[in-house]
């Protein structure tokens, strides 16, 4: 359990410092992204991104338990 913590815990700073050029690419404007914009509001819900990671992550996880 610690080594997955650690794990986890460097990923997300890997992700935190990579952040600005994560978003240049696109990874969170996916077709399937779900964003309504109002005046004064503004919603976003990530559907296609999130499965996306989540699928990423699940074989990052199978791969280390092997």
């Amino acid at each position: 359990m610690q080594r997955v913590l650690i794990i986890l815990g460097v990923v997300l700073l890997a992700v935190g410092l990579a952040w600005p050029w994560l978003q240049k690419i696109g990874l969170f404007r996916l077709p399937g992204d779900i964003i309504i914009e109002r005046e004064n509001f503004r919603f976003y819900f990530p559907i296609t991104s999130m499965i996306i990671l989540s699928l990423v992550f699940s074989l990052l996880l199978w791969l280390f338990r092997r």
